[in-house]
């Protein structure tokens, strides 16, 4: 009895895992990618997942941020397979994307589809190519960039201490 009470007046919430919020993916995303994937939390009802609905406006005003950080942030969480995109929506009709969220399960016609976790497997993108297959490492410190400025043609000449607080030939 206390129980119920108790989560009634509390209201929804979700869980965030110690796993998730130590994994590379969450600790790499920017904050307003962690908005939008917070305010498409709320949006989940426990039973709607592969029809949560967000679109880019309602983004916009509810999180106060502009449109082109708000599609940056949905890119974002979708590289980083925190959410996957369901069915597209159509800017005619006024219907906004249907959106999974990947870590919470899916009800389909077949039956209860787990959390896919998809972001658990992203990795970062380095220059060098992925982790598992590091470039061979040059042996020696690293050299210094050359100066931006300056000429390459012309070398440095030394000043001998002769010519260092002598006014010979001044």
């Amino acid at each position: 009895m206390g129980k119920n009470k108790r989560r009634d007046k509390e209201g929804q919430y979700t869980t965030l895992p110690y796993a998730q919020l130590k994994s590379e993916a969450w600790r790499s995303l920017s904050g307003a990618a962690i908005k939008v994937w917070l305010e498409l939390h709320t949006r989940f009802n426990g039973g709607n997942n592969g029809n949560v609905r967000l679109s880019m406006n309602e983004a916009v005003k509810a999180l106060g941020i502009s449109k082109g950080t708000a599609q940056r942030a949905f890119v974002e969480l979708e590289e980083k397979g925190f959410i996957a995109l369901q069915n597209p929506g159509n800017w005619y009709n006024r219907k906004a994307h249907e959106w999974r969220l990947t870590t919470k399960r899916m009800q389909t016609a077949k039956g209860v589809q787990v959390a896919t976790n998809d972001w658990q497997s992203w990795r970062a993108k380095t220059k060098d190519g992925p982790p598992e297959y590091p470039s061979p490492s040059s042996i020696g410190p690293p050299r210094n960039p050359r100066p931006a400025t300056g000429s390459n043609r012309e070398p440095v000449k030394a000043i001998s201490k002769a010519r260092l607080g002598t006014k010979v030939g001044h």
